[in-house]
């Protein structure tokens, strides 16, 4: 008996070895990278690809990160390799990965290829997209749970969906992703979030996803209701105009410190609780909106 289950283990590990054979993964910028077998030392130079990471199960695979991730608590710790657009390049290489997770809009990972690194490119900005790195990132890794932590992840998004009072629904929101000012626009997962919360974007399509825009226009676009870090806040009213906007007349802009905008801009495993913060948001907005008369 005990000599069938020893050949029983060696024939699954044969068969798992086999499945991994020939394993080949194409990213985001088309590249083609073989592995041959599930990396076991990762670098993660993207917050949303190292959350999923963790999400999935394999924090403990990660190696280093980039500066900016700083999600779940575990990879505080991480040896930092420099922002996502310009890693230490050295760095990484001394650290041996088996692979880089890099975003599609870094030009290091040429650099980190020449070397001879296995370099997987991946920048979700939809739902869609951030769907299909969920995906991938556990086919790559051979972890199971992706589809259940997809599963998780709508419900999420939908029970905050589902908590929004009529009244917060049909709201028109400016997201302001910096203070340059760069907004939220169409074909975002930011917008994406606000169509499933029932709220309507004042960004029109034709101006990109994330457009650099003239203050002017959300002066005439008067929205309801205003999204915005606290740093870029403090400066709404000085913008020219902008004091007349019924939204700052009538408080109703929501100002969301470090942490929250770390979740609200990460298309990754903590979406349901972005789609909750919106929907405070806008739920709080809306009660103040009915205080002062609907006005």
């Amino acid at each position: 008996m005990r000599r069938t289950l020893r050949w029983l283990t060696v024939l699954l590990a044969l068969f798992a070895g086999a499945a991994w054979a020939g394993h080949v993964v194409t990213d985001d910028a088309g590249q083609t990278t073989r592995f041959d077998a599930a990396p076991a030392r990762i670098v993660s130079l993207l917050p949303s690809l190292t959350e999923t990471v963790c999400a999935l199960g394999a924090c403990d695979r990660l190696v280093g990160v980039d500066r900016y991730s700083n999600w779940p608590e575990p990879v505080k710790t991480l040896p930092q390799m420099g922002g996502g657009l310009d890693p230490n390049v050295e760095a990484v290489v001394a650290l041996r990965p088996d692979v880089v997770l890099i975003g599609t809009s870094s030009r290091a990972s040429v650099r980190l290829r020449a070397l001879g690194l296995k370099v997987v490119a991946l920048e979700p900005k939809t739902r869609a997209a951030m769907r299909h790195t969920t995906t991938l990132l556990g086919e790559l890794l051979q972890v199971g749970g992706a589809a259940e932590l997809l599963a998780r992840i709508d419900a999420g998004v939908q029970a905050a969906a589902d908590r929004m009072p009529p009244a917060a629904r049909g709201q028109r929101v400016y997201y302001e992703v910096t203070p340059a000012p760069h907004a939220a626009g169409r074909s975002t997962f930011i917008d994406e979030l606000m169509q499933a919360l029932g709220l309507v974007n004042i960004i029109d399509a034709e101006l990109g996803p994330y457009p650099r825009i003239n203050p002017e226009l959300v002066v005439r676009l008067d929205p309801d209701l205003i999204m915005v870090s606290q740093q870029g806040a403090a400066e709404l009213a000085r913008r020219p105009g902008w004091a007349k906007l019924r939204a700052l007349r009538q408080g109703r802009v929501c100002e969301f410190n470090a942490a929250e905008r770390d979740i609200l801009v990460r298309p990754g495993p903590r979406m349901p609780e972005a789609a909750r913060l919106m929907a405070d948001c806008a739920s709080h907005s809306a009660s103040s909106k009915k205080e002062a008369g609907g006005a």
